[in-house]
């Protein structure tokens, strides 16, 4: 926040040295540089914080920062103007400010560039539009393109990562029933069940809660207990009626019968 500060300060300096001859004028420019160079840095320390930690606290900051930068942009843009009416040392003052503010306009559109890197993004997931951050997004789509490449060793491990750093993302529903499906295909059929319980306790109206239920009974087939198997199959269509997933669970029923 200092450095904030600083950068929404840098004009008056300038301003009070045109009316006191180039000497101060000259220290007043230097002075304007040595407090760009530190808002340079500061913006810079400021951007890596923002890396590791995306609060509410860092994204105020970074709206503030945003803010001086304009307001500095306005300052310089003045000062142009009025060191446009002057003479002989002043019109290099002049040339000098005008690298400044090339010099800004540099850092703020890296400020920019960076921001944009964390702004929330509309995506679709099962049929809703919903705001996700770019890691999230990034991080699901690494994951379900190795699941897609079967390779549900490292698609497993991806989304166990994914929903232990992504806890409360809008992702986390559909993460669990794919990672359920990756432990099935792994043998790892315990573990995949948890993952599917949780998706139904999660989200019961999820699209693919019927394929969840559907997995369970699977899984209980698996372990060789069929009463379990059963009750499941009769409990999802019993929830699920119209999906089309209570079709395929009839037909498994009875088969088991």
């Amino acid at each position: 926040m200092a450095m904030i500060a600083a950068v929404a300060g840098l004009s008056n300096p300038v301003q009070a040295a045109f009316f006191g001859g180039d000497d101060e004028a000259r220290r007043a420019i230097l002075e304007l540089r040595q407090r760009l160079e530190q808002s340079q840095n500061a913006t810079r320390l400021l951007i890596e914080q923002s890396v590791q930690s995306q609060n509410q606290t860092q994204n105020q900051a970074i709206a503030q920062l945003r803010s001086a930068l304009l307001d500095l942009q306005g300052q310089i843009d003045r000062l142009k103007s009025e060191l446009a009416l002057s003479l002989g040392e002043q019109e290099r003052l002049a040339r000098d400010l005008t690298e400044l503010q090339l010099r800004q306009k540099d850092v703020l559109s890296t400020v920019e560039d960076r921001l944009r890197r964390f702004e929330p993004v509309p995506v679709t997931i099962d049929g809703r539009v919903v705001m996700v951050e770019p890691a999230e997004k990034a991080d699901y789509d690494k994951a379900m393109a190795l699941f897609r490449q079967s390779n549900f060793t490292a698609a497993q491990s991806a989304l166990e990562s994914f929903v232990l750093r992504h806890g409360t993302s809008a992702y986390v529903p559909s993460a669990l029933f794919w990672l359920g499906n990756a432990q099935y295909a792994n043998k790892a059929y315990k573990e995949s069940m948890g993952n599917f319980q949780k998706l139904l306790s999660m989200a019961p109206q999820h699209p693919r809660a019927a394929e969840a239920m559907l997995a369970i009974a699977n899984v209980h087939i698996e372990l060789k207990d069929m009463d379990s198997a059963r009750r499941t199959l009769e409990d999802l269509i019993a929830a699920y009626p119209r999906d089309d997933t209570a079709v395929t669970a009839r037909q498994r029923l009875n088969r088991l019968q």
